[in-house]
């Protein structure tokens, strides 16, 4: 157990430090401000256009890094910063939930998946912790049924992590289409494509982080599994 809290702890530190550089880089680039005189929202579309796609709306949504593309509505959805500034970070987060909807339109077959497997993602989310706590309370007790929870509970958690897995590739490809695009249609320079490709880079970072810290803690309800049987 000693072995999990001190890589539990290493993942956090990570995370944090990921966290703070994706702030900083954020920070720094929104600084830089576009050559072109786009915004974050005139970018988006541009982009959407120069695909082929015709049916998805960019829209304005609250809050701070709630940039998202929906699916199921076709919106591209920018956060107010990213929506109306004309810099290089609201062009680089614009281009990115863009690659979400040129995925969408192209049928990408990992963004398929992730879509396929999300109402049971959902589903094992809300519950696994809830079994796994049954199941561990119960086989300390000395039940019999508290195994079968218990791993019925890491099949669920298991589903988390294979979910957070499969985002990687959605998120690495649409920072490729991204900057790509940026770069091909000259819609930013040097500096700037730069500064982009950088806070792409963090932002594909605390994916990764999170994948591995939810295999990691995967790993550790396995082996507590496995040392009870």
């Amino acid at each position: 157990m000693g072995g999990y809290y001190l890589l539990a702890g290493i993942i956090f530190l990570v995370s944090m430090y990921v966290s703070n550089q994706l702030k900083s880089k954020f920070k720094k680039y929104s600084k830089i401000q576009l050559k072109n005189g786009l915004s974050g929202k005139e970018i988006a579309e541009k982009m959407l256009l120069d695909n082929g796609i015709t049916d998805v709306q960019v829209v304005s949504v609250k809050g701070q890094l709630t940039d998202h593309y929906n699916p199921v509505n076709k919106t591209v959805n920018l956060s107010e910063v990213v929506y109306a500034q004309r810099n290089t970070a609201a062009a680089a987060v614009a281009a990115h939930e863009c690659g979400h909807a040129v995925q969408h339109a192209t049928a990408y077959s990992w963004l398929t998946l992730r879509s396929q497997i999300v109402p049971a993602v959902g589903f094992s989310s809300k519950i696994s912790n809830f079994v796994i706590m049954a199941g561990l309370i119960l086989m300390y007790s000395g039940s019999a049924l508290g195994s079968m929870l218990f791993l019925a509970g890491i099949i669920l958690f298991a589903m988390t992590t294979l979910f957070t897995f499969i985002t990687l590739p959605v998120e690495f490809d649409a920072s490729n289409r991204a900057l790509a695009w940026l770069e091909n249609k000259n819609m930013v320079t040097q500096e700037e494509h730069a500064g982009a490709k950088d806070a792409l880079k963090w932002a594909a970072r605390t994916y990764v982080v999170a994948a591995l810290g939810s295999l990691a803690t995967l790993l550790y309800f396995i082996s507590m599994f496995l040392g009870r049987k």
